[in-house]
C-alpha cells in the first residue's frame, strides 16, 4: 500500500475510535498514533499529505488529542504534532491555531498538572509545542490567563529550578506569556520577577541558551512599570550592572553578544521609571555602561550594545534647565496690546518662575532610538500619519466661498495702492527719455528715488529710533573702558595709548546728508537733527590722524559719527544719490599687523578713499601696507556697502542695533564650485553623545565658563584671558543669546526665542573671531526644537569669512564636519512645548577649523538675507527701469516694529495712451507674490530676489512677462521678525501665516493689509489669476508646491462625496506641471494639493477659500538641497535659488503662452493637455 494512502487509512481508523471508543481501546489508539508518527518521521510526504489543504487530518488529529485520557496516546499525538509543525512552520501553525489547537493545549495542561506527580515528559512536550504555537496566536497571552496555565507553568518552573531540560521549554513559554501586558503584570504578583532574577547569573559557559531565553522573558516582564518597580525595590539593579560586567569582561570572543544585549534591555526597560533611572545613577551605572561601550567601539558587530547602552545613558542623564535666567526671549517688547486667548496670552500671563521647570515625566518617551541609521523618510512616514489626521473632511469648508468678508466702504481706501488700474497716461510723452519719463504714479517712492513725486516719499530718515537724539547711555560703555564702541578689544593687541572714550553712537544721532533737500522734496515732518549732531561732529584733524593709524582692523563695520560734516552737509559725489559719507571703521580686537584696509573704488557708487582705523588714537601705528578690500560693485551689480549702511539706519530693531555685520556689508557672491550633500560618517553620532556623556562621568574635565550672554544687556561680551573665542550677534537678524566654553576647543550656544514667545529656536546667525589657525572647534547649538533636521542628511551650516572676502572673495561657504543632530540632556518645560511633559531638546553639532590668523567668521543656518538688504536691493532696482518698465513702490503699511513694509508694482508701460493700449494695460491679469512671511526662511527672499530682478530685466522674455500681466508683490511680509533675528513669529509672538483667518490690524498690519488688497480684487472682480507665497522648507529636500484641490483632499481623506462636490478642473496643476519641467530643482514628487485642517488660516487656503483664486500656491524651497534633477546630491546655493524665482516667472510666461489669456477663463481644456492627462482622474 503506497504511504499517502496507509497514513489516510490509519488517520481514518483513528477518526472512527473518536469518542468512548478512544477511552475503551486504549492499545489500540497507541498503537495507531504510534505507526503515524512513524511515518511522518520517516517519510516527508506523509507530513505533506496529513497538512495539505482540503485533508481534515489535523482535525482528527486535534480531535483525538482532546478525548483521550492516556498519557502515552497524548504523548504520541504531542510528538506528532512537533513533527508536523517543525517543517514549514508558519502555515502548518497558522492552520493549528485556526482549529483550536491552543485551547486544546492548555486544557491538557491543567488536566496534567493536578496529577500529582505530574508527568514531567508530558510537561515537557506540551511547553515545547505552546513555544512553537505562541509567537503565531495572537489570542495566545489572554487564553493563556483564562484558562488558568500562567499558574500551571510558573509552579513547573518554581519546581524545577535545577532541571534545565524542563525549566527552557517553561521559559520560552513564559517569554510568550510575558509579552501581553495584563499577564506581565499577573506574574509579577505571582512573584516571577524574583523567580528570574534567581535563574540569571553570572557568567557561564554551562546553559547559555537558557540564560539568552530567561533573560528575554525577563525583558519582555519589566516593560510593565509595576516589574520594573519591584527589580528596583528587590535591589537588582545593581545585580544587573554586576551581571552585565562580567559577560562584558568574560566573553572575550564576543560569542554571547545576545545575553550581554539582554541584560542591557532589561536594564533599559528599568530605566523607562524614574525610579529605575535614579537606582541606576545610583550603582554607578553610566560609568560602567560608558566604560563598557568604549571597549566595544573597536568591533562593528558589537553596534547593538553600544546603542542600547547609549540609550540608556542619555535616558539617565540628569535632566538640566537650559542655563538662562527665562525661556523667553532676551529682548523684551510690550505689545499694544495682549491677545485674550493662545500662547502669546499664557505667556503674559504666568507668574515669574514657572516658564521653564524640568517636569520630569515616567514617560520617557524612547520612541526616539537614536541609532545611527535612521532613516530620512522615517521623518515623512510620521508626518504623512499625522497629515492623514489632519486632513480637512468637512465639505463645505473645501469650497471657496466667494464672498469677501468686509464691505466695500471700507476696502476703497485700498484703491490707492492699484493706480494702474485707472491710470490714463495722458500727461506722458512716450517719446521722452529715461530722465522724464516717470509720472506721479510710476515714480519709484525709495530713499533713492531721483524724481520729483506728488506722492509722500517714505524715507529711511536718521531719526530712526527714538524721538529723543541722544547717544546711547554710558552704561554700554563700562562694558570696555579702553573703548567706548560695542567692538570689544582684545587683550592680545597691543594696545596703543588709549584713546578717550568716545561717546557710542545709536544709529540715530548718524546723519544722513541728503535730509535737508529730502525734507523738502518728501513733505516728511522731521525735528531739526542737524543742530543735535553739529555738537557731536569731530574735526577734520582726527579724520587724518585716523589714516595713519590702524590699531583695529575688522570685525564689526561700527556705523560711527561723521568724519566730516559742514553746514552745507558736506556731500560726496555719489552716483545714484546714495549717501557715502559716513566713516567706516573696520574693526576688530585683533590687530592685522598694523596694516591698512582701503577699499578701491570703482562703479557702484563706492568712492571712499578713507582709510579704516580705530578713531581717535595717537598716531603710533606706522605706514603699514596697504589691504585692498574689494570692490563689491563689480561683482555684484545690486550691491553697494555704502547704501546698504544707510539702509541700516532706517532699520528700527528692538535691541537698538548699532552695528553692520560684514557679510551684508561686503555682500555674496555665490561660489562657482560644487557643494555636495555631505555623507555622514558612520559613528559620528554616537561619538558626540559620548562626548556629552563624559561631561557628567569626567566633571573637572569641563570649564563651564560663560563668554556670551544676552540676558547681561549692559555687557554681552564676557572678557577672559585670550584663549577662548568671541562671539556677537548684535547686529540686523543676529540670532546667539548664550555662549559656555565647555572644553577648550568646544562651546555650547543657546538660540534666542523669537520676541514674546518661549520657542521657535531654529534660526542662528552668529560672529566669532580670536580663532586659532589649525584647531578644530566643535560648536553645539543646545535648545533646537524639531524632532529630526536636515543636518542629519546630508546639509551643513554656513560661514563666511571677513578674511576670504577682504581677498576678493565675498562669500558664504557651507562648512561643517562630524554633523549631526540629535535628542539631548535639556528639559523642554512643557509651558514652551504645548503642554507635553518630558521634552527634550535637541542638540545641533558640527566641528570646524579656520584657515586664516586675525579672522572674523559668521555662522549662520541659512544664507542671511536682511531687511536692509532688501531695502538696498529695491533701491538698486529702481536703476535698472527702463522707460518701458512701469514700476512703484508703495509702503503698504508700517509694522509694530515701525518698519515699513513695501508693496511693488511691476508691469509694462502701454505702448502708447491711445484708448486701445490703457485698456490692454488696465486688463492685464494679475499675479500676486509674497514672501518672508517666516524670518527664518530666508531662502524665499533669494527667490524673490531672482523673481524681481527677472521682472526687471532687459530680456524679451521679461518685456512679455510685463506685458502679459501686473505684478502685485509684498518681498517681506514679516520686516520685524527679520530685522531681529526671528525664526518664525512677528513681534506679536505669533506665526503670521497662521492669522490669515482674522488678522488683527493693530498685531497683523502687514498680513491685515495684504489680505485686504485681494480682498479689493475680489470685490471688484480682478482677482489674480495667481497667488504664491514663498517660503523655505526645513526638513524636506527640492523645490516645490502646495496647492489647494477639493477633489485630491477628498481622496485622500475618508469622506464620502458626490460626484458634483468634485467637480473641479485642473488648472490648480498647470503652473507646477509646468515648472517641474523647466526647474531643475523643482519636485512634482514633492507636490501636495491636499487641504489640512492645521493649514485652515494660512495665505494659500485663505485666498483660495475666500478670495476664490483657484491656483493659489505655497512654493516651498528646500533649505538643505536635492534629490533628483540636475542638482541631486548638491547643497543648494543662492545662485539656484535666484534662479528657480527667474524659473517661476518663466513658468508665468508659458501658463500665459498655453492659455491664450485673451479670456482667462477658459483656460481649463489646455491646462488638462499639458498635465498629460487624458484621463479624468489625475493622480
Amino acid at each position: 500500500v503506497p504511504s499517502n494512502s496507509r497514513v489516510l487509512m490509519l488517520l481514518g481508523q483513528l477518526e472512527r475510535m473518536n469518542g468512548e471508543a478512544m477511552v475503551r481501546d486504549v492499545e489500540t489508539a497507541r498503537q495507531v498514533t504510534a505507526k503515524i508518527l512513524h511515518l511522518i518521521q520517516t517519510q516527508e510526504k506523509t507530513g505533506k499529505e496529513v497538512m495539505s489543504k482540503g485533508s481534515s487530518g489535523m482535525e482528527v488529529i486535534l480531535a483525538s488529542l482532546e478525548n483521550t485520557r492516556d498519557v502515552q496516546t497524548t504523548l504520541n499525538i504531542l510528538y506528532i504534532l512537533s513533527e508536523l509543525l517543525t517543517v514549514g512552520r508558519g502555515r502548518r501553525v497558522g492552520v493549528f491555531v485556526s482549529k483550536g489547537g491552543t485551547g486544546i493545549l492548555f486544557q491538557i495542561l491543567i488536566t496534567a498538572s493536578k496529577e500529582l506527580p505530574p508527568s514531567e515528559e508530558l510537561m515537557l512536550q506540551l511547553h515545547s509545542l505552546l513555544a512553537k504555537v505562541g509567537p503565531k496566536d495572537r489570542k495566545f497571552g489572554v487564553k493563556a490567563r483564562l484558562s488558568g496555565a500562567l499558574n500551571v507553568t510558573v509552579n513547573l518552573m518554581k519546581q524545577n529550578l535545577q532541571n534545565t531540560k524542563l525549566l527552557l521549554p517553561c521559559l520560552q513559554v513564559l517569554r510568550v506569556y510575558s509579552t501581553n501586558s495584563v499577564n506581565a503584570i499577573s506574574l509579577g504578583k505571582n512573584g516571577v520577577v524574583e523567580l528570574m532574577f534567581k535563574i540569571v547569573s553570572p557568567y557561564s559557559k554551562k546553559n547559555t541558551s537558557l540564560h539568552k531565553v530567561a533573560l528575554d522573558a525577563l525583558g519582555a516582564l519589566l516593560k510593565s512599570k509595576t516589574n520594573a518597580r519591584r527589580a528596583v525595590d528587590g535591589g537588582h539593579v545593581p545585580v544587573l550592572l554586576a551581571v552585565y560586567l562580567d559577560w562584558h569582561r568574560s566573553d572575550t570572543r564576543h560569542r554571547h553578544m545576545l545575553i550581554r544585549k539582554g541584560l542591557l534591555v532589561c536594564l533599559r526597560n528599568i530605566t523607562n521609571i524614574k525610579l529605575g533611572r535614579k537606582a541606576f545613577i545610583e550603582a554607578d551605572g553610566m560609568r560602567v555602561l560608558y566604560n563598557s561601550s568604549t571597549e566595544c567601539l573597536p568591533v562593528r558587530t558589537l553596534d547593538p550594545l553600544i546603542n542600547t547602552s547609549s540609550l540608556i545613558m542619555r535616558k539617565c542623564f540628569p535632566k538640566n534647565r537650559l542655563p538662562l535666567p527665562t525661556i523667553k526671549s532676551a529682548f523684551n517688547y510690550q505689545l499694544p496690546h495682549v491677545p485674550a486667548v493662545g500662547p502669546v496670552a499664557q505667556l503674559y500671563s504666568q507668574p515669574p518662575g514657572v516658564d521653564d521647570v524640568v517636569d520630569e515625566s515616567d514617560d520617557n518617551e524612547e520612541t526616539d532610538a537614536d541609532t545611527e541609521n535612521d532613516t530620512e523618510n522615517e521623518e515623512d512616514e510620521k508626518d504623512q500619519r499625522s497629515a492623514n489626521d489632519d486632513i480637512e473632511t468637512d465639505l463645505n469648508k473645501l469650497h471657496p466661498k466667494n464672498r469677501p468678508g468686509r464691505p466695500f466702504e471700507e476696502l476703497r481706501v485700498y484703491e490707492r495702492f492699484f493706480l494702474e488700474l485707472s491710470e490714463d497716461f495722458q500727461g506722458y510723452n512716450f517719446e521722452c527719455s529715461k530722465s522724464t519719463s516717470t509720472t506721479s504714479s510710476s515714480s519709484f517712492s525709495s530713499s533713492s528715488a531721483s524724481t520729483q513725486s506728488t506722492r509722500p516719499i517714505i524715507v529711511p530718515t536718521a531719526q530712526a529710533l527714538s524721538p529723543k537724539h541722544v547717544p546711547i547711555p554710558s552704561s554700554r560703555e563700562d562694558c570696555n573702558p579702553t573703548k567706548g564702541k560695542h567692538t570689544l578689544q582684545s587683550p592680545s593687541a597691543p594696545t596703543p595709548t588709549p584713546p578717550a572714550p568716545l561717546t557710542p553712537l545709536e544709529l540715530d544721532t548718524i546723519q544722513l546728508t541728503k535730509d535737508q533737500d529730502k525734507k523738502e522734496e518728501a513733505h516728511i515732518p522731521s525735528p531739526d537733527t542737524h543742530t543735535t549732531l553739529s555738537s557731536l561732529t569731530r574735526p577734520s584733524s582726527q579724520g587724518q590722524m585716523i589714516e595713519q593709524e590702524l590699531a583695529h582692523v575688522l570685525e564689526c563695520v561700527s556705523l560711527e559719527e561723521e568724519g566730516v560734516l559742514n553746514a552745507e552737509g558736506g556731500r560726496g559725489v555719489k552716483q545714484e544719490g546714495s549717501p557715502v559719507n559716513s566713516k567706516r571703521h573696520i574693526q576688530s580686537p585683533l590687530l592685522l599687523e598694523g596694516i591698512t584696509t582701503r577699499r578701491v573704488g570703482g562703479g557702484g557708487g563706492s568712492n571712499w578713499g578713507s582709510d579704516c582705523g580705530s578713531e581717535g588714537a595717537e598716531d603710533e601705528g606706522g605706514e603699514g601696507a596697504v589691504l585692498e578690500v574689494p570692490d563689491t560693485a563689480l561683482l555684484l551689480p545690486l550691491h553697494d556697502p555704502d547704501l546698504y549702511v544707510e539702509m541700516v539706519k532706517g532699520t528700527h530693531s528692538v535691541p537698538r542695533y548699532a552695528e553692520v555685520a560684514y557679510p551684508d556689508y561686503f555682500g555674496h557672491v555665490a561660489p562657482t564650485f560644487r557643494e555636495p550633500l555631505v555623507e555622514r560618517v558612520y559613528g559620528v553620532q554616537r561619538s558626540k553623545i559620548f562626548q556629552d556623556i563624559e561631561r557628567l562621568i569626567h566633571p573637572n574635565d569641563i570649564l563651564d565658563k560663560v563668554l556670551y550672554d544676552l540676558d547681561i544687556p549692559s555687557c554681552p561680551v564676557i572678557e577672559d584671558n585670550g584663549e577662548s573665542l568671541k562671539f556677537n550677534s548684535q547686529f540686523e537678524s543676529g540670532n546667539l543669546r548664550k555662549v559656555v566654553q565647555v572644553r577648550k576647543y568646544e562651546y555650547d550656544l543657546v538660540l534666542n526665542s523669537d520676541i514674546n514667545s518661549n520657542h521657535y529656536h531654529q534660526w542662528f546667525y552668529f560672529e566669532v573671531s580670536g580663532m586659532r589657525v589649525g584647531a578644530t572647534y566643535r560648536f553645539n547649538i543646545i535648545n533646537c526644537e524639531k524632532s529630526n533636521s536636515q543636518f542629519n542628511y546630508g546639509m551643513q551650516v554656513l560661514m563666511y569669512s571677513v578674511q576670504e572676502a577682504i581677498s576678493g572673495r565675498p562669500r558664504w561657504v557651507r562648512t561643517g564636519t562630524d554633523i549631526c543632530y540629535y535628542k539631548n540632556h535639556f528639559a523642554r518645560s512643557s509651558v514652551a512645548a504645548g503642554g507635553q511633559k518630558g521634552k527634550s531638546y535637541y542638540t545641533m553639532t558640527f566641528s570646524t577649523s579656520f584657515s586664516h590668523k586675525d579672522d572674523v567668521c559668521y555662522f549662520a543656518y541659512h544664507y542671511p538675507y536682511t531687511y536692509s538688504t532688501l531695502k538696498m536691493h529695491l533701491s538698486k532696482l529702481e536703476a535698472l527701469r527702463t522707460p518701458q518698465i512701469y514700476l512703484r513702490q508703495d509702503t503698504l503699511c508700517e509694522t509694530l516694529g515701525g518698519n515699513s513694509c513695501p508693496l511693488l508694482t511691476i508691469t509694462a508701460m502701454p505702448e502708447s495712451n491711445s484708448n486701445d493700449h490703457i485698456c490692454q494695460f488696465r486688463n492685464r491679469p494679475l499675479i500676486f507674490l509674497s514672501a518672508r512671511v517666516h524670518p527664518g526662511e530666508t531662502n524665499a527672499s533669494w527667490v524673490m530676489k531672482g523673481t524681481l530682478e527677472f521682472l526687471m530685466g532687459t530680456s524679451a522674455l521679461a518685456a512679455s512677462l510685463r506685458e502679459a500681466y501686473i505684478f502685485k508683490i509684498v518681498p517681506m511680509l514679516n520686516p520685524d521678525g527679520v530685522v531681529n533675528g526671528n525664526h518664525r513669529c512677528s513681534l506679536s509672538g505669533e506665526d503670521l501665516n497662521r492669522q490669515w483667518q482674522n488678522p488683527n490690524p493693530e498685531l497683523h498690519p502687514t498680513i491685515y493689509h495684504t489680505k485686504s488688497l485681494l480682498q479689493y480684487l475680489a470685490h471688484i472682480q480682478r482677482a489674480p489669476l495667481v497667488f504664491c507665497d514663498y517660503h523655505g522648507h526645513s526638513r524636506k529636500k527640492n523645490v516645490f508646491m502646495y496647492g489647494c484641490s477639493v477633489k485630491e483632499t477628498v481622496w485622500q481623506s475618508s469622506i464620502s462625496a458626490t460626484s458634483s462636490d468634485l467637480q473641479e478642473d485642473l488648472g490648480y496643476r498647470a503652473l507646477p506641471k509646468i515648472l517641474s519641467q523647466i526647474a531643475p530643482a523643482f519636485s512634482m514628487a514633492s507636490c501636495s494639493f491636499v487641504v489640512e485642517r492645521s493649514k485652515e488660516s494660512t495665505a494659500r487656503v485663505v485666498v483660495w477659500r475666500e478670495i476664490g483664486v483657484q491656483r493659489s500656491y505655497t512654493m516651498e524651497s528646500t533649505l538643505c538641497g536635492c534629490d533628483q534633477g540636475k542638482y541631486k546630491g548638491l547643497q543648494i546655493g543662492t545662485r539656484e535659488l535666484e534662479e528657480m524665482g527667474a524659473q517661476f516667472c518663466m513658468a508665468l510666461l508659458r501658463l500665459k503662452r498655453l492659455t491664450g489669456l485673451r479670456n482667462h477663463q477658459h483656460l481649463l481644456d489646455l491646462e488638462s493637455d499639458i498635465i498629460g492627462t487624458q484621463s479624468k482622474v489625475v493622480r
